[in-house]
């Protein structure tokens, strides 16, 4: 099993989970983040001072999967996420040693 975290922009998040549902991936959790990286935050103008946002907001993706779902899932999160203009995000994918559903007890993919 592999988890999947996607940073990506707020705004592409409805796309990313209907792009995702329609390849039969329904569960995820979804954080608003903040963070920068390449793109250094920009200059914004407020009652005619000017001053620098560091962080971006940013909208994060948890997703937890069968080894087979993971490629399909980061080709879906990328195609829908993708502007082509910096700061569209990252992917990360990590392995997933356990998983427990609280309610029955279940373990591993039986639980996904």
């Amino acid at each position: 099993m592999k988890k999947v975290e996607a940073i990506i922009k707020p705004f592409k998040l409805d796309d990313v989970r209907e792009a995702l549902s329609e390849i039969g991936i329904t569960g995820m959790t979804v954080t608003e983040v903040k963070g920068f990286g390449r793109q250094k935050g920009h200059t914004e103008l407020y009652r005619g001072a000017e001053y620098m946002v560091d962080f971006l907001p940013k909208v994060k993706l948890e997703i937890v999967l069968v080894d087979e779902d993971v490629e399909r899932c980061v080709e879906t999160i990328v195609n829908t996420a993708q502007t082509g203009k910096i700061g569209d995000g990252k992917i990360f994918v990590f392995d997933i040693n356990r998983v427990i559903r609280i309610r029955t007890g279940e373990e591993d993919e039986e639980a996904v």
